[in-house]
């Protein structure tokens, strides 16, 4: 079973990676889209990433997250610095969790494909389920952003998208005889 401080820190992790990152690529790898791939620079997954942990922060106190209310701030999609920044206050903020935070209950609403938009849609979870998610989500965006890097010929670094669970089993497998 994974204690919850764990999990908090790999949350933590995972957004140093990203600000990591940020650090090593210039505005044109963080802006620019990748026809006909992408569209779109890695700066929109970062504030895609960085929508879902500011609707965590904003509903945490109030026990309800609402993920279908994004911010969308292009600024953070743009702007490196925006972004660093954006990160560096989320880590700042996790960072404060008490491992007590992680058995609240919340409510939580996010898009469902069945109901819609319907605005009354709340389901009951925990902050640590929450968190739980925002990690998931990270990866499988970074994952993407990795992809689009690599595909531009800059390597983001091996660990960069893989899942805490992935990097624990490589880091427990022995290696092959080369």
């Amino acid at each position: 079973m994974q204690r919850e401080s764990t999990l908090r820190d790999e949350a933590i992790y995972a957004l140093r990676q990203g600000l990591d990152l940020i650090e090593r690529i210039g505005d044109d790898l963080y802006c620019s889209p990748l026809p006909p791939f992408y569209h779109f620079g890695v700066g929109s997954h970062f504030r895609h990433v960085l929508d879902f942990y500011n609707c965590f922060l904003t509903g945490f106190g109030s026990g309800k997250i609402d993920y279908d209310s994004r911010e969308r701030d292009e600024r953070i999609e743009k702007d490196r610095l925006a972004a660093m920044a954006r990160i560096g206050a989320t880590i700042g903020f996790l960072q404060r969790l008490s491992p007590f935070d992680h058995h609240e209950p919340v409510l939580v609403r996010a898009e469902d494909a069945d109901e819609g938009l319907d605005p009354t849609r709340w389901g009951r979870s925990s902050i640590r389920r929450e968190i739980q998610f925002l990690l998931s989500h990270t990866v499988h965006h970074y994952a993407l952003i990795a992809l689009m890097l690599r595909l531009r010929g800059f390597e983001p670094g091996e660990e960069f998208g893989v899942a805490p669970s992935t990097l624990a089993r490589w880091r427990a497998e022995p290696q092959c005889a080369k």
